[in-house]
């Protein structure tokens, strides 16, 4: 048994998905999920170690590439289409949440935020739309977050480049629509990972999150990586364009 038997996707097995950020957090989730689904689950990550033993424990396959070398994230799509043909899921999770003062961004470092969290998102996009329009249909799952619907200080990189993400979902639902692709966006609230529990969670802040949520537990990277399931599945082929927020209402 695995922690993703309650519901089978049928359509999911042997569909080829790529996943950028897998190596840990909600990107790993996401990897076991759709491999537990018998997809053909590739991910992309610059985490070497994190990424093997991910690859190891789901028989996901893994490619160490840097998201924001546009030319290397295009070459490794490219070659995980020339090993398993149409890439049918794309999730565009890779994204890094650092925190900064406004008074201390400096040029470089805002357009880096802008490489890490939005940029690789519209260019795998394009690297997959024409085998996936070749192929008639498609998923594209993009990630959102509600840091940029809660105005969340100390992150003015990070939301910016997810509140674009709004905007570029609907634009990318209309103009691949008449392919066959859908377009959505993953919109996560306080979602318990690794990375969070080491640099910022506490007591204070866990009871603060439960308070301000309708339902009252925290989530974690399961809540997302079903509903990205759900988005990659024939079960979502009437959405597109469209926001699914994950976040316990939070918002």
């Amino acid at each position: 048994m695995t922690a993703y038997d309650s519901v089978r996707y049928t359509s999911l097995k042997d569909r080829n998905v790529l996943i950028t950020g897998g190596a840990s957090g909600i990107g790993a989730e996401m990897v076991k999920a759709f491999a537990a689904q018998g997809a053909t689950v590739s991910f992309i990550d610059i985490d070497v170690d994190g990424g093997a033993a991910i690859a190891a424990s789901t028989g996901a396959e893994f490619t160490a590439c840097d998201i924001t070398d546009i030319a290397a994230l295009r070459s490794a799509i490219a070659a995980v289409e020339g090993r398993h043909g149409p890439v049918a899921v794309l999730i565009n999770n890779a994204a890094r949440d650092d925190r900064h003062a406004m008074a201390d961004v400096e040029p470089e470092a805002w357009r880096r935020t802008l490489a890490l969290n939005l940029d690789h998102q519209f260019f795998a996009s394009q690297a997959v739309r024409t085998r996936m329009a070749e192929a008639g249909c498609g998923s594209i799952v993009m990630f959102g977050s509600v840091s940029w619907m809660r105005g969340i200080p100390g992150m003015a990189g990070y939301t910016a480049a997810k509140a674009a993400i709004n905007g570029m979902t609907k634009t990318l639902a209309r103009e691949l629509g008449p392919a066959g692709i859908r377009v959505n966006c993953i919109v996560p609230g306080a979602i318990v990972t690794e990375r969070q529990l080491r640099l910022w969670t506490t007591p204070e802040s866990n009871q603060k999150f439960i308070d301000s949520q309708a339902l009252k537990f925290r989530l974690d990277a399961t809540h997302v990586a079903r509903m990205a399931l759900f988005l990659g599945s024939d079960e979502s082929a009437g959405c597109t364009g469209a926001n699914f927020v994950v976040d316990a209402g939070l918002t």
